[in-house]
């Protein structure tokens, strides 16, 4: 019977467990995918992509004690496949719970949204036709 009882305590613990793993609380950082749209945090910044346009914040994003965030950076809307295009000022707001992010962009200049979009923490974004950009990591410098 103790076995039968240890095999069930094992059961709903799994069945119970988050299939996805929990990032820091503190901040928003790491790789956050979804369809058409992902994130790449850092301790510094924030690069977003929604469909084929992307921003970066300010600095960065630091969720308050309910998982509520809101921070400035620029974000352009003309991205893919026109060329730069132009940053426009923007706020990058949404909530954190779990592993679990959701985002909206809004441009402060025109008032154009994007999104929401619902992100989750370590999954790679699925972006269709359009690239993500991947944040250069610098070699450290050789000095003699």
């Amino acid at each position: 019977m103790a076995t039968k009882a240890r095999l069930l305590v094992l059961a709903l613990a799994v069945a119970c467990a988050d299939p996805f793993p929990v990032p820091p609380l503190d901040r928003v950082v790491g790789t956050w995918g979804g369809d058409n749209a992902g994130l790449i945090g850092s301790d510094s910044t924030a690069h977003v992509h929604i469909g084929c346009t992307f921003g970066e914040t300010g600095g960065p994003i630091l969720p308050d004690s309910l998982g509520r965030f809101d921070v400035a950076g620029l974000y352009n809307v003309d991205a893919y496949p026109v060329g730069p295009g132009t940053n426009h000022p923007a706020r990058f707001s949404g909530v954190v719970s779990g592993g679990r992010l959701t985002l909206t962009v809004t441009l402060t200049d025109t008032t154009r949204t994007l999104g929401p979009v619902s992100l989750t923490y370590g999954v790679e974004p699925r972006m269709g036709p359009c690239p993500i950009c991947r944040p250069r990591v610098r070699a450290p410098s050789r000095r003699s």
